[in-house]
């Protein structure tokens, strides 16, 4: 089969106007703004409106996105959305958005469930189809509306998240040396526990009690999540420069998945990357999960952060526990 380059062709993003400051979560649990700028960095985030769904912020990042590549909808010939919040348990996100975006060709469209690493992960399974000259351009996306899963009387939770979706358009080009180069895909089953949502599967279905015990909302073990964090953020850094033969002076941007300020200081630190190589935004939205890469990707592209011929590394992880690191050549 032919061989060709999965370059990032456009990049989109939405999050909805609705904020919720630090102050605003002061009147519903024990907390202070002090307290959650210290240890997580960030002083807001955005909250979908009632009716809004993750399909609703996903369409407009999409349409950025087709904008940007210069395409249009029926130029797409796979959508994969990363979410754990879709619209529903089916039909998939990403069907309602070939719908929502008018195409009428009757391409695939699929969902891909890897928490905060999911945008990564679909950016990687996308550029296969790419690479070996099945499809030309791969519409991505990630999109989240937490707020519907988060208990707003739990304290080590609720400060944490918020709702947002970012895209990227993905395509061939006869340049394999440039685009996605590497990347690598984990998962640690053992560690589901520690970060997951208990009720609403097939497991535990959703009755008076279950809510009551606000067992449809997530769960965190913070500690031992931060911990995994720090660590693997620091491996896949690593392991994404090897693949590549880089070091951080070739590096012209780390995307971290928008987790916790301490925890990306410390990763980017210990592998050699300064402050202005490193992009941040958790300052204003939060942690957005599978759309927080994609969000912070389409602000770095646009504000000029970083550009054709850079290379850049993306990372993420999550719950699973999963992690992902992508190294592009833009």
């Amino acid at each position: 089969m032919p061989r060709f380059g999965a370059i990032i062709s456009g990049t989109g993003s939405y999050v909805p106007e609705k904020r919720l400051t630090n102050q605003d979560l002061e009147k519903l649990v024990e907390t202070s703004n002090d307290w959650i700028v210290q240890r997580t960095g960030i002083r807001e985030r955005r909250i979908a409106a009632s009716e809004q769904a993750t399909s609703d912020l996903a369409i407009e990042a999409a349409r950025r996105a087709i904008e940007s590549a210069r395409i249009k909808p029926d130029d797409i010939d796979l959508i994969i959305a990363a979410t754990l919040t879709p619209d529903m348990s089916t039909p998939s996100t990403a069907c309602i958005l070939q719908s929502a975006l008018g195409i009428k060709r009757h391409i695939g469209a699929f969902d891909i469930n890897a928490a905060c690493s999911g945008f990564v992960y679909s950016l990687s399974t996308a550029s296969q189809f790419i690479v070996n000259g099945i499809y030309k351009h791969v519409l991505v996306v990630g999109a989240e509306t937490l707020s519907r899963i988060v208990d707003y009387t739990d304290r080590g939770t609720c400060i944490l998240f918020g709702d947002g979706a970012g895209a990227v358009i993905l395509s061939a080009c006869d340049d394999p040396e440039r685009g996605l180069q590497a990347f690598e895909l984990g998962a640690d089953g053992a560690g589901g526990p520690l970060l997951n949502v208990p009720a609403g599967g097939s497991r535990m279905a959703i009755t008076p009690e279950v809510l009551a015990r606000h067992d449809h909302c997530l769960k965190m073990s913070g500690r031992e999540v931060y911990k995994f964090a720090v660590t693997q953020m620091t491996h896949s850094l690593q392991q994404a420069m090897q693949a590549c033969s880089l070091t951080s002076e070739h590096v012209r941007l780390v995307v971290p998945h928008q987790v916790n300020q301490r925890i990306i200081d410390s990763a980017t630190g210990k592998m050699g990357f300064p402050a202005e190589k490193v992009y941040i935004n958790i300052d204003r939205y939060g942690n957005t999960s599978g759309a927080s890469v994609p969000i912070a990707l389409d602000e770095a592209m646009r504000s000029g952060r970083c550009g054709a011929g850079d290379w850049i590394i993306m990372v993420a992880f999550g719950a699973g526990l999963t992690w992902a690191s992508a190294t592009v050549r833009l």
